[in-house]
């Protein structure tokens, strides 16, 4: 089925309303959200504090609702119950497009499940924006945030640093700064865009190879959006051990991890961690 989101008298039709707003500089959002926006019964915010700062700048009066990952599973009888009496309600978050690393699945969810139309207005995302200026493969694989547990993160790195395509994540720079080991084990010989308060005054976007990255001195402001590139072609001297580093490697299996051997061997030559760690691996097994 076909839906227009207006009726013959111009009228906005029912349903919820997906719409993405600006991921920093408040000019960046299309006319048809301002009009969805203010042709709403209610707007569903991550947080209306930081939500007001765009809807009193294009006189937005619509009605506000806390609308967070916190309360989202508590406010969703209250919201289905307003969408039940042909309302129109908009999400919006913080910034970008809401239910991408923002609350809003549940509640769209819900709306499937009582066949209540759901309508998305496009515009705004920081994974599309980042992604477009990265010079990276087009095709691209997006994680989201950093989990809390450092051990969850590795066992994902271990899944991700095979995939051949450029991966976004979303992450604060204090995690960052604490992932970057990983960072290089797990993505060695791939490039890096670091993109900071994208589209703002002091936006910033810091390139680098990954073999090359430093951590930031102090933790800078605003959460960043980091684009690792596909895996680069390696060139074919590069990617065999030498003679003299395997009989290195051969002394030392039996007292460091291989994890230590990776890291000393991978200093001294540009052969990929991985193909030393593997190397490793091959001796451990033989025995």
């Amino acid at each position: 089925m076909i839906l227009d989101t207006e009726n013959k008298n111009n009228k906005v039709m029912s349903g919820l309303y997906i719409v993405a707003t600006p991921i920093g500089n408040l000019s960046d959002i299309t006319l048809r959200a301002l009009d969805i926006l203010k042709k709403s019964d209610y707007i569903l915010c991550e947080d209306t504090r930081t939500s007001k700062n765009l809807l009193d700048r294009y006189e937005i009066k619509s009605k506000l609702i806390s609308n967070h990952k916190f309360n989202e599973k508590k406010n969703l009888s209250k919201v289905m119950d307003i969408l039940k009496l042909d309302c129109v309600v908009s999400l919006i978050s913080d910034a970008g497009t809401p239910s991408v690393s923002d609350p809003g699945a549940i509640l769209i969810n819900e709306c499937v499940v009582n066949n209540i139309n759901i309508f998305p207005i496009s515009g705004a995302s920081a994974v599309s924006t980042a992604v477009s200026i990265s010079g990276f493969n087009e095709k691209y694989f997006f994680y989201g945030f950093f989990p809390e547990k450092n051990i969850k993160l590795k066992e994902d790195f271990v899944k991700l640093e095979n995939l051949n395509s450029c991966i976004v994540f979303f992450i604060s720079p204090r995690k960052f700064n604490k992932s970057i080991k990983d960072i290089k084990y797990h993505f060695s010989g791939r490039k890096i865009l670091i993109c900071r308060e994208m589209t703002k005054f002091y936006e910033e976007y810091i390139r680098s190879d990954i073999d090359n990255l430093e951590p930031f001195k102090s933790d800078p402001k605003g959460e960043l959006t980091i684009v690792i590139s596909e895996k680069l072609k390696e060139k074919n001297s590069s990617i065999i051990l030498k003679e003299s580093d395997k009989k290195n490697i051969q002394k030392m299996i039996k007292k460091l991890s291989i994890k230590d051997i990776t890291d000393l061997i991978s200093q001294n030559n540009n052969v990929p961690k991985k193909e030393i760690y593997n190397y490793c691996l091959k001796l451990k097994n033989e025995k």
